[in-house]
């Protein structure tokens, strides 16, 4: 490399396209590592956040100092009122269920999409995908598909589901530099079922994102905003089946009959399709009046959510990472959540662990922690010093090392020593 190269500064590429109003933990992963990146003015580094077509909102208060957002030109569309149209017309039904077929055959095809020279417009040097999504590019490439959990839970996919995780994920991993997973656990997941070479993926930890402690009168208008009971447990998860909330409201029901004890639930997050069967369970178990879904909150709102809530439940089967865990421990709320990995590595000993698959240990678990103010405490000072020990900066400067790398700039004493560091996770 030239020393003109060499002082050029290295550009980065992000995807960072929005999402439809259902923000996911990778999501608020993707803003927690640009709230670090734009932090890092010491380097000569420039982060561009390719956001497609529309500026993507969660990334606009961190969009400084090394960081921007890069949105494509617009185009203009036509109009789709064709549309309605043509489904007039006489057999339009079936010529419509001929149309959705072959469009479903394509998109097979399109599983692996190009970057048709939007990436490289950009003129990066590298492109760095943090979450699944990705798009087959000559530049030199980082990938992170955060879990295979469609290995381990098949039946929780559709079988085009889960051909395309199959498809996409083992492309994407074989084409990268470099490939990332967030837990030694999972890290050891992508070797084993992928066969990649062992310097070939590494291990970067995520950390905390909460906006900053809320005030008395925020804490009092999110309880009645969102009509909170005095006393309650929280989940923050979308409905997806593996988040099993079915597991949990077993538990509650086995509280109620076993013990006496009516545990309110509060449960944050998009309600998608998994949801019917939830109510379906919770019309059961006669729960309506214990549980309830308040949808996608605000940050701030979430902040008091965990500050309000007597704990934070987490019995997800399977997480690349779980960013719940380090977010209520970080706002002091004690954990209770399922001992599989890598989620238990991810709170080590500040949670109160149960096994996700048997309700009744769930309901143990739960019930020791709402009937004994002691162990809330301790919980929740451990959870507070895990946290600590996570932040989006040094995540940051994890990644920066690996983008010089990649792209084969100069290594600082810092990086060496960020590298060499065994992972916390």
């Amino acid at each position: 490399m030239s020393p003109a190269e060499r002082d050029k500064p290295l550009r980065v590429c992000l995807e960072a396209f929005a999402s439809t109003g259902t923000e996911s933990g990778n999501d608020m992963s993707l803003a927690g590592l640009a709230s670090g990146l734009c932090r890092l003015v010491d380097g000569n580094e420039e982060y561009i956040f390719f956001a497609g077509a529309e500026p993507n909102p969660l990334l606009q208060e961190f969009m400084t100092g090394p960081c921007r957002e890069f949105v494509l030109p617009r185009r203009t569309e036509l109009p789709l009122k064709w549309k309605q149209a043509a489904k007039q017309l006489p057999g339009a039904a079936a010529v419509w269920r001929k149309v959705r077929c072959q469009v479903r055959k394509h998109r097979r095809k399109d599983w692996l999409l190009d970057s048709a020279g939007q990436l490289e417009s950009t003129g990066a040097d590298i492109v760095h995908f943090p979450r699944q999504a990705a798009y087959v590019t000559e530049l030199p490439s980082i990938y992170q598909p955060h879990d295979l959990q469609h290995l381990h839970y098949p039946e929780f996919f559709s079988k085009e589901e889960y051909e395309c995780r199959e498809v996409r994920y083992r492309a994407f991993c074989q084409r990268a530099k470099l490939v990332v997973a967030m837990t030694s656990w999972g890290r050891q997941d992508l070797l084993r079922n992928y066969g990649l070479a062992e310097d070939k993926v590494a291990v970067v930890p995520h950390a905390p994102l909460l906006t900053p402690t809320p005030t008395q009168n925020e804490l009092q208008a999110a309880r009645e905003k969102l009509r909170l009971p005095e006393a309650f447990i929280f989940y923050p998860a979308q409905t997806w089946r593996h988040k099993n909330h079915v597991g949990l409201l077993r538990a509650l029901a086995t509280l109620r009959e076993r013990d006496g004890i009516r545990v309110p639930l509060v449960c944050s997050g998009h309600r998608n399709n998994g949801f019917p069967q939830i109510e379906s369970e919770i019309a059961r178990l006669l729960l309506g009046e214990q549980v309830q879904f308040v949808g996608y909150v605000a940050p701030v709102e979430l902040h008091c959510l965990y500050r309000l809530c007597r704990c934070m439940v987490f019995p997800s089967k399977f997480e690349g990472w779980g960013l719940p865990l380090l977010e209520a421990g970080a706002a002091g709320a004690p954990v209770v959540c399922s001992g599989v990995r890598p989620i238990s590595d991810v709170v080590a000993d500040a949670a109160l662990l149960f096994d996700p698959d048997r309700p009744s240990d769930i309901a143990d678990a739960l019930r020791r922690v709402w009937t004994d103010a002691v162990l809330r405490g301790e919980l929740s000072r451990r959870g507070r010093q895990r946290a600590l020990l996570f932040s989006w900066e040094k995540t940051a400067r994890i990644y920066r090392a690996h983008y010089r790398k990649v792209a084969g700039r100069e290594l600082r004493e810092e990086d060496h020593e960020l590298l060499s560091e065994p992972p916390l996770v």
